[in-house]
């Protein structure tokens, strides 16, 4: 289980990509890997079909190891791990660096 989540502004750790930052667009836990937008850009090419009649060269970002990434604290801007709080009947995450809970801005993807 990932303590990111769909919409967290995350940092890239380490790699070509290295201080680099977006919102996750996409999770996929069952592979530990995570979509995030202007990261890990790859260039595809592209056939003439149906749907891309023009086909050509096409950029789109790619799959990026969650291991790589970390979350950014809101209020100081810089990477921090994150934690749990019990309050009430609720648990919510919060960044380690700040103590503020984190709040995920959910993104529909199709």
């Amino acid at each position: 289980m990932s303590k990111l989540k769909i919409g967290d502004l995350v940092m890239v750790r380490n790699g070509k990509w290295r201080t680099k930052t977006g919102t996750i667009e996409k999770m996929m836990p069952s592979v530990g890997k995570a979509i995030v937008t202007g990261v890990n850009i790859i260039k595809k090419h592209q056939k003439k079909s149906s749907l891309s009649p023009q086909g050509g060269i096409i950029e789109r970002p790619a799959p990026i190891h969650l291991s790589k990434l970390m979350l950014v604290d809101a209020k100081t801007k810089k990477p921090t791990r994150v934690g749990y709080e019990i309050k009430g009947d609720k648990k919510i995450r919060i960044a380690k660096k700040s103590g503020e809970p984190v709040v995920a801005t959910k993104t529909e993807t199709k």
